[in-house]
C-alpha cells in the first residue's frame, strides 16, 4: 500500500514531517522517504530501506540536518521516494501513493515520442513515480500535469508535490485513497491517515473529495480543482489496512470493524456456541471484539503476537518466509486453548495458507474445534487498483483455484458471479470445500452487503472489484 505525509509551516516542520511519516509504518515496510525545502532555497533528501528496522531508527540521525519550513515524505512498498525534479515546471520534490496498472503501456508511449529517458531500478523496473513526472511535464504547469495524470492512468493515484512557494495535494481520481488536511497554528498538513497528525497538534480541516487538488502553504489552503461526484473508495481501508484510530468519509476504522462482528454474530446466532471469541491479531482484534460484545460469548487472546522483533507478515515477497514469520510471532496460551471450542475472525482469506496453518496450530495447542469468520466476503479476483491480493494470477486465491477445479479453466463470468453469491449452491459448496481443505470446523463468510452496511456509507462510492468483479 504506502502511505504519505506533508507539511508546510511557518517555523521548523522536521519533527512534524518525521513523525508524520512514522505513523505512515504500518502501511509498508519496504522503503522511506523524506524531502524538506531548507532555509537556503534547497531541496535536501534521504531515502532509506526499512525492511529489516523501524523507520524511526533509519532517519532518526538525517532528521537533525533536515530542517527546514516545507517537507514531505513516505513509506512505500516498492520504489524510492520522494524523487526531487528540475524541469520546465520547476524545482519541486513529489511522492505519490497507488498502482499504475498501465505503466508499461505509458512508458512505451512517451518513449515513442523521442528525446527522453527512463531510469531503471534493480530488476529492470520503472519508478512508478518517474513515470507521472514525465507525463506532468507534458503540460504547462503542475495543476494541468496533475489532472493529465489522473486521466491517462489506470488505477489510482494519489500525490504530494512540494514547490519552493507550497506543497500540492491532489488525491486519486476516484477517490481509491485518502487523503485529509490538518491545520495547527502557523501550519497546514497533508496525510494519508487522519489520526498522524492529531498528536503533532493539528485539528481536521478538510477531507479531499475524488480527484481534488489542494494547494497548501503555511497561511492557506487553496482548492484548484473541485472534487467530482464518482467515487469508489477501498473498502479493504476500513476492514485491514487501516489504522485503528484512523477515519475515511467520516467513519472510523475501529467503530467499523466492531459493526462486522456484529453483524457476523447475528448471522450465527443460533447456529454455534463457542467457549470463547478471538481475532488473528492485530487485524482480526476488533472485529472479535464486535463479535463478542454481540453475541455474550466472552473475547479472549488464546496466542498473542509477539511484535518487538517480528515484522508484519503480510508483505514479504516469499510465500515461505511469509507463513515463517506469522508461524513465528503467534505464542499460544494454553489454557486458553485446551478443550475449548474457539471461534477465530481474520480479516481475510486470500491464499488461506497462513489461516490453516494458525488453525492447525491451535489444533496442536488442544482446541478442539476451531470455527473460522473471514472479516470480508470470499475474495474471487485479484485486486487491480491497490496491491492488496495482487498476484500474477487470480489462481494464487484460494476461491479460483477451488473453481477452477471444479469448472475448469474456462468459467463464463455468469458462473463467476454464481460462486459470489451467499445465497447460491456453488457458494454453498465452494465454503465446504474451503472449509475441509483449511481444516475449519465451520466455515461462513461475512456477506457483502453486511459489510457495506458495516461502513455505512453510500454503498455506491465504494469499491468491491475483489469480491464482486464489479469496476
Amino acid at each position: 500500500m504506502g502511505g504519505i505525509f506533508g507539511v508546510a509551516s511557518k517555523s521548523d516542520c522536521s519533527l512534524d514531517l518525521f513523525f508524520g511519516v512514522d505513523y505512515h509504518s504500518h502501511l509498508g515496510t519496504r522503503k522511506g522517504g523524506l524531502a524538506v525545502l531548507k532555509s537556503d532555497g534547497t531541496f535536501e533528501r534521504s531515502i532509506h530501506n526499512i525492511q529489516n528496522s523501524p523507520f524511526r531508527t533509519k532517519f532518526e540521525d538525517d532528521i537533525e540536518s533536515m530542517q527546514g519550513s516545507m517537507g514531505i515524505g513516505c513509506i512505500s512498498d516498492n520504489e524510492p521516494q520522494p524523487l526531487l525534479v528540475h524541469s520546465h515546471l520547476g524545482n519541486f520534490a513529489i511522492t505519490t501513493v497507488g498502482v499504475v496498472t498501465n505503466k508499461n503501456e505509458l512508458v512505451a508511449e512517451i518513449l515513442k515520442q523521442g528525446n527522453t529517458h527512463f531510469l531503471e531500478m534493480s530488476g529492470g523496473e520503472i519508478n512508478q513515480t518517474e513515470l507521472i513526472i514525465a507525463l506532468m511535464n507534458q503540460k504547462d504547469s503542475i495543476t494541468e500535469g496533475i489532472l493529465f495524470v489522473q486521466e491517462k492512468i489506470k488505477g489510482s493515484l494519489t500525490m504530494l508535490i512540494m514547490t519552493k512557494e507550497g506543497i500540492y495535494g491532489a488525491r486519486d481520481k476516484l477517490g481509491r485513497t485518502p487523503l485529509q488536511v490538518g491545520r495547527k497554528k502557523d501550519a497546514f498538513c497533508l496525510s494519508f491517515e487522519s489520526f498522524a497528525y492529531i498528536n503533532l497538534g493539528y485539528t481536521d480541516y478538510h477531507e479531499l473529495g475524488p480527484g481534488e487538488i489542494v494547494y497548501l502553504t503555511s497561511e492557506e489552503m487553496k482548492i484548484l480543482n473541485e472534487p467530482r461526484k464518482e467515487m469508489k473508495i477501498c473498502t479493504f481501508l476500513w476492514v485491514y489496512f487501516g489504522y485503528p484510530t484512523s477515519s475515511y468519509e467520516g467513519v472510523n476504522v475501529e467503530q467499523m470493524r466492531y459493526n462486522c462482528g456484529r453483524f457476523l454474530a447475528r448471522r450465527d446466532k443460533g447456529h454455534i456456541n463457542p467457549d470463547s471469541i478471538a481475532g488473528v491479531p492485530d487485524s482480526g482484534t476488533a472485529h472479535a471484539i464486535g463479535y463478542a460484545n454481540e453475541s455474550g460469548i466472552p473475547f479472549s487472546r488464546p496466542f498473542i503476537k509477539y511484535t518487538p522483533t517480528w515484522p508484519r507478515s503480510f508483505l514479504p515477497t516469499n510465500q515461505s518466509q511469509r507463513a515463517l514469520i506469522a508461524h513465528m510471532k503467534l505464542i499460544p496460551v494454553q489454557p486458553l486453548i485446551k478443550n475449548k471450542n474457539i471461534l477465530l475472525i481474520d480479516d481475510s482469506i486470500v491464499r488461506g495458507t497462513q489461516l490453516r496453518e494458525t488453525t492447525d496450530f491451535l489444533y496442536q495447542s488442544g482446541a478442539k474445534e476451531v470455527h473460522v469468520r473471514p472479516a470480508c466476503p470470499p475474495i474471487m479476483f485479484g485486486c487491480k487498483y491497490l496491491n492488496f491480493s495482487r498476484s500474477t494470477s487470480d489462481y494464487d486465491l484460494i476461491t479460483r483455484r477451488i473453481i477452477k477445479e471444479r469448472e475448469g479453466l474456462q468459467v463464463s463470468p455468469e458462473t463467476l458471479q454464481e460462486y459470489c453469491n451467499p445465497d447460491s449452491k456453488k457458494y454453498s459448496e465452494m465454503l465446504d470445500t474451503i472449509k475441509d481443505s483449511l481444516h475449519f470446523t465451520t466455515l461462513r463468510y461475512h456477506r457483502l452487503d453486511d459489510m457495506l452496511d458495516s461502513v455505512g456509507i453510500d454503498k455506491c462510492n465504494m469499491c468491491t472489484y475483489c469480491w464482486n468483479g464489479i469496476e
